[in-house]
Formats: structure tokens, sequence, C-alpha cells
């Protein structure tokens, strides 16, 4: 049995139906789901990347949304440098098709502060895509990892002039900005004064603003007066 085959022995045997239809249910159109539960797959992550990893990579499956996570996770803990992190990511991405495995996959990246200008620039290729998980990848690291006093603007001038493609990217977008207010509200309420967020964004935006234990009640009633005002 070669190593593919120990893995997905492994994933069935650990499966359960149960947990299949309800993780299904949160996922439309993913039909490849076996029904294991994530902490499982970390902890197999974390074994895979104790061994010989590049080895699994290259020949990984992609047969199940467990085998995808699975590569996911594994690039996020593997012991390696930035640029190969990163082209292992290039290598990845393409293979995101909805918004568990792209967040979940960010979550491991772990991105550090020195990292931050070299990860900004990996990233525009996939802002500007114009494909829907391609944003949301970008926009999740933005939301993970650059939400920065010092990337702020940068963060928010960027959400301001890309064209979201689809439901995900707008709704990452969304929960960015709503984010950038819950820990810099100051500094971010001139942006949701003037922006060029398209309405399913900007209603987005300010609904999760609405729904943050962050914010304060009075702030939250300025948010839902915004709202009216742009009729969203």
């Amino acid at each position: 049995m070669n190593l593919n085959e120990e893995i997905r022995a492994d994933l069935e045997a650990h499966a359960e139906e149960s947990y299949r239809r309800f993780a299904s249910s949160l996922l439309p159109g993913e039909q490849s789901m076996l029904g294991v539960r994530l902490p499982y797959l970390r902890k197999m992550a974390k074994s895979i990347a104790r061994q010989d990893w590049r080895a699994y990579l290259a020949s990984a499956s992609d047969a199940s949304f467990e085998e995808i996570m699975l590569q996911g996770l594994v690039i996020g803990c593997a012991g390696c440098t930035l640029e190969e992190r990163l082209s292992l990511t290039a290598a990845f991405v393409p293979k995101i098709r909805n918004w568990s495995v792209c967040d979940s996959f960010v979550a491991r990246l772990k991105v550090s502060a020195g990292d931050l200008s070299r990860v900004w620039e990996f990233l525009q290729p996939y802002l500007n895509s114009g494909k829907e998980f391609e944003q949301r990848f970008a926009i999740v690291v933005l939301l993970d990892y650059f939400i920065r006093e010092d990337w702020l603007q940068a963060v928010l001038q960027t959400l301001d002039t890309v064209s979201l493609t689809g439901y995900y990217a707008k709704m990452a977008a969304a929960w960015t900005v709503a984010e950038c207010f819950a820990h810099y509200p100051d500094e971010t309420f001139p942006f949701l004064q003037n922006n060029h967020l398209d309405d399913d964004t900007y209603r987005k935006a300010l609904r999760k603003i609405t729904e943050s234990r962050k914010v304060s009640p009075d702030t939250k009633q300025i948010i839902r007066e915004m709202r009216k005002a742009r009729n969203v």
C-alpha cells in the first residue's frame, strides 16, 4: 500500500456519516466529502509534516474534500522557507473550491510580521484575478494577518479598488472591513462614509459591524443609520 492509499484508508476509518451530512450542508455543491473532523485532519497533517512531506505533496490525491484539505494543512505546518511555502501555496490555491478549505488553509499559514511585505506582493495577482476563491484566499490572508495599524490603510484601499467576483469573495471583503472597524474604528469610519464597495459587500460589512461584540451599542446605531442613508 502506497502513502496515498494509506492516507485514504486512514481517512475512511475516521469518517463519520452523520458529520458528513452536517458538514456537507454547509458547503453547497461539495460532493466528495468523507466526513472526517478537522482536528483529526490537523493531527494527520502534523504527522505527515514530520516525514517526507515534499514527496507526499508531489503525489497527493485530490479525490476528496479531506485529501485536499490535508494538503493545505501540511503546507501550513511544514518546515520550509517562506519562498518555498509561497511556491507550494501557488500550486495549492487552484484546488480551493469552497470557503472551508480556504479559511482553514490560510489560518495554518502563520504569516509573521517580517513576511508581510513579501506576502503582500504575492497576493496581488490573486486579488485581481477575478476568480471567486482566489480572491477569497487573498482577502482572508489580509483578514488574518494584515489588520494592523501599519497596514490598515493599504488593506482598505485594496478592498475599495478590487473588483470582487462572487458571493464568497464579497463575504470575505465584508468580514475584513468589519474587523478593521472593530479594531480601528476611528481610522476605518471615514472609509465607511466614502468608499466604492458594491452594495452587497457594503451591506454585509455594516451588518457584521452591528453583530460584533467589540462595537458599542451607540456605535452600532450610527452604523444602522449609515445603512439607511445609503439605502442598502
